[in-house]
């Protein structure tokens, strides 16, 4: 009896595993990195709006 093919996929799970693990963080950066410039984009927008004396909503 061979077990080439459970240590195979064995070998396999772990493979995507830790190309995820690797994978993830730098995906949750990216989305955070770009939630603060968007806000602090919408912050200079209203410093701006409210400079030139516009009504605050």
């Amino acid at each position: 009896m061979s077990y080439l093919g459970y240590v195979i996929a064995a070998y396999g799970v772990f493979a995507v595993v830790l190309l995820w693990d690797f994978v993830a963080p730098r995906i949750r950066t990216r989305q955070l990195l770009r939630a603060v410039r968007l806000l602090a984009a919408r912050q200079a927008a209203a410093r701006n709006a409210a400079q030139q004396g516009e009504l605050k909503r």
